[in-house]
């Protein structure tokens, strides 16, 4: 079982939440073929950075403003206090002839350390908001239907043909309600979609969707968007992500799957046509006749209703009014910039997004209400911003 191309880094997420689990190394690289020195290395690049470090290529930005010593990050916030009407550029250059021998971090990095000390002046109303309130909010409760989904493939299985099933499952967080089932061939996007839009229809918009961060959920990409998550974003649906390596952090869907298991793949169905009759007659039972402790007893469908937020037939034009310009993605992911071409990731291919110049020869990058990162006008580089560190969700 030796890491795949087109799931590396789900392999390595694996590789680390069982070893952290208590699983022996060496147990764990023979059944995944691989040598004890690339074992350390992953765990080293996890412990030292977190999920991003399982990448290839580490994606964190060569300067951090977290990285910045102590003494020239107070020279920058000092240097700012004297001269409140200078922006970064002006604070660098100023820095750099006053004290040739010190070595002055970039100017995005000088930017964000006056970004976090709410020293740089945004023209919006009021502060933008951040990764965290997307990516990253607690789901410890639920008070109404639709107000959280959560969603998740099942582990594969073979079914009775030898092919493999990827179960799709949907379900209402408060009411437990499985809203959908879909076998499907893999964990590609495109099976994902039209699966999707088939509970948007039937059942209306949640407030907010909770997933794992594999694909097609999450990517890689900026900011773990991927072409699904942007799509629900879109849609006004809030996303919110498990920790990396904790899936109890969606343990209601995790118990159903227990379930879901037992009842329809012990044996599994010939073929996935046979298979789905399983998966919906399995949904008729758990929605409306099953008794669930967690309910007194009583059934899903006692508790649950669709949305008053209908599926709508096309999706509002994306407007940045307090942006100085509006540029389109192309289809590759990357955006031009004058003469100078960067990548944004496909996730964002044919998106709209906004541009305002935060100081001089900086550009904010930003997609809806979520800031990606800054052009360097100078530099001829886009710096997409870290992920904050997720919170238990305990």
């Amino acid at each position: 079982m030796p890491w795949k191309t087109r799931s590396h880094l789900d392999e390595r997420m694996s590789f680390i939440s069982r070893m952290q689990s208590g699983e022996k190394v060496t147990d764990l690289c023979k059944e995944f073929e691989i040598s004890r020195k690339t074992a350390y290395k992953f765990m080293d690049r996890y412990s030292k950075h977190g999920p991003s470090g399982l990448h290839d290529v580490s994606r964190r930005p060569h300067h951090c403003p977290s990285q910045t010593p102590e003494a020239i990050k107070s020279l920058i916030l000092s240097t700012k206090q004297d001269k409140p009407t200078w922006g970064a550029s002006k604070i660098r250059e100023w820095l750099m002839r006053k004290n040739p021998d010190l070595k002055v971090p970039s100017r995005f990095t000088v930017h964000e350390i006056l970004n976090r000390y709410n020293l740089v002046t945004h023209r919006t109303r009021g502060r933008r908001k951040d990764a965290s309130s997307y990516f990253r909010t607690p789901v410890t409760s639920s008070s109404v239907a639709n107000e959280v989904w959560c969603v998740d493939f099942k582990g594969q299985f073979q079914l009775g043909n030898h092919r493999y099933c990827y179960p799709l499952t949907i379900s209402d967080h408060f009411s437990r309600y499985v809203i959908a089932c879909e076998s499907l061939e893999d964990t590609k996007g495109a099976g994902a979609l039209p699966a999707f839009e088939a509970a948007f229809e039937e059942f209306g918009l949640p407030d907010s969707i909770l997933s794992d961060n594999g694909a097609p959920f999450a990517s890689g990409g900026i900011l773990g968007l991927s072409r699904l998550s942007v799509w629900w974003m879109r849609l006004g649906i809030k996303l919110r992500r498990i920790v990396p390596g904790h899936p109890e952090q969606n343990g209601r869907h995790e118990r159903m799957h227990l379930t879901l298991k037992l009842e329809t793949t012990r044996p599994a169905a010939g073929n996935f046509l046979q298979q789905q009759e399983k998966f919906d007659k399995f949904r008729e039972v758990f929605n409306a006749e099953r008794p669930h402790e967690a309910l007194d007893m009583k059934v899903p469908s006692d508790f649950y209703k669709p949305s008053g937020r209908p599926f709508p037939k096309e999706l509002p034009e994306l407007q940045y009014p307090l942006h100085d310009s509006t540029k389109m993605v192309g289809g590759n992911g990357t955006m031009k910039f004058g003469k100078f071409a960067f990548h944004l990731g496909e996730a964002l291919s044919y998106q709209s997004v906004g541009i305002r110049e935060e100081d001089a020869g900086l550009w904010r990058i930003s997609f809806m209400d979520l800031d990606l990162g800054l052009y360097d006008g100078d530099e001829k580089k886009f710096k997409p911003f870290i992920n904050p560190k997720q919170p238990s969700l305990g």
